[in-house]
């Protein structure tokens, strides 16, 4: 049984940070595209972020330019986002993604996703 379990997240101010991580099993891990996308109440899914099986290429949505970064650790089956400089808008819940295609991933498909992590971003 495949699942992704994500965890980081929380209430944190405007201009702080967090690190999300996403541990994956019962899937053969470098076989995917690992990605993240949020959610928040009343908007539209959006895409934050997406990492190669090598970790080589990554993608990241407007919000996330400059200020969000992704990575995978293999050996652990684990992606990661640090995100820095938070701002309320940020704040969603935010869903990590597998897909053994990773432009699929850009397009809010997926293959397995997790139950989401909230985070808040106070003012």
């Amino acid at each position: 049984q495949v699942q992704l379990v994500e965890s980081g997240g929380g209430l944190v101010q405007a201009g702080g940070s967090l690190r999300l991580s996403c541990a994956a099993s019962g899937l053969t891990f470098g076989w995917y595209g690992m990605g993240w996308f949020r959610q928040a109440p009343g908007k539209e899914r959006e895409f934050v972020s997406a990492i190669s099986w090598s970790g080589r290429d990554t993608y990241y949505g407007d919000s996330a330019k400059g200020r969000f970064t992704i990575s995978r650790d293999n050996a652990k089956k684990t992606v990661y986002l640090q995100m820095n400089s938070l701002k309320p808008e940020d704040t969603a819940v935010y869903y990590c993604a597998a897909h053994t295609e990773l432009g699929l991933l850009v397009s809010l498909q997926y293959d397995y996703r997790g139950q989401g992590t909230q985070v808040t971003v106070s003012s």
